[in-house]
């Protein structure tokens, strides 16, 4: 069951890989052609026609970007709510929490208004901001739930021998939280890298990112599924690999105090 299940959802990226390396006619072609010569026409045309170097810049710059500014934020409110807890602490999480119930297209108009009124539409900056704030909540709910880990008896002993509260939280909360640390990062830098909302309607030619690329090859006369499919997995192939190399520590970090 457990290969019947990852075989099903496997085969939507096996069958975008094989679309990919097909000409449009046989990639539009009934019944679906599973013998054929491969072609690299579609990728070649998607370099020379959309830059995807610019786009591929743009979306790590803004990925990595959000996920580091949101561990600088993220990571001293979750200490502070963890071991340092006021009777609204529970209530400012599920507030923040709550807020990713709202539909983005619902605060669209007053972000893009902003965004215009201060200079951010089309920026690297915009989207690192607008990336960081969508991801905020999850990063704050996730470290809470590391740092409610550790036991206080560890933070007493280091209060006991002189350590200040940026030094706790420097050399004994950070060390002991780093599996929770680098699987927070990664799963918001996979939603950074996959976001498409706020990448279309804030960003351009200048600071599209992957999902602008894609999203480029959906016209009015209809879809180019070859080259659709191209742009897809030059776009997906990035964090695949990436992800691939770190599930170990994605794992181990999401599995984190689940068992206790």
């Amino acid at each position: 069951m457990a290969w019947l299940l990852a075989l099903l959802l496997f085969f939507p990226i096996f069958w975008l890989g094989l679309t990919a390396f097909k000409t449009e006619l046989q990639a539009i072609a009934v019944p679906a052609e599973l013998f054929f010569s491969p072609t690299l026409a579609n990728f070649i045309e998607v370099q020379a026609r959309s830059n995807y170097l610019l786009y591929a810049m743009n979306s790590i710059i803004t990925s990595v970007g959000s996920t580091l500014l949101g561990l600088l934020i993220a990571a001293p409110a979750a200490y502070s709510m963890a071991f340092s807890p006021t009777k609204r602490s529970k209530d400012i999480l599920v507030w923040m929490l709550s807020t990713k119930m709202l539909p983005a297209v619902g605060v669209l108009v007053p972000i893009y208004v902003l965004y215009q009124k201060f200079g951010l539409l089309d920026t690297r900056w915009g989207l690192t901001i607008i990336f960081t704030l969508s991801n905020l909540p999850i990063m704050v709910w996730m470290l809470y739930s590391y740092f409610k880990e550790i036991p206080r008896e560890i933070l007493e002993a280091a209060r006991m021998d002189g350590a200040s509260i940026f030094k706790e939280f420097r050399y004994v909360v950070l060390p002991l939280a780093l599996g929770g640390l680098a699987s927070t990062a990664l799963l918001c830098l996979v939603l950074s890298w996959n976001e498409s909302f706020w990448s279309l309607n804030l960003g351009a030619a200048n600071a599209g990112t992957l999902a602008s690329l894609i999203a480029s090859y959906s016209s009015p006369e209809g879809l180019f599924w070859s080259k659709l499919s191209a742009a897809s997995l030059m776009a997906i192939a990035p964090i695949i690999v990436f992800g691939w190399f770190c599930q170990k520590q994605l794992v181990q970090g999401l599995t984190f105090g689940a068992v206790k």
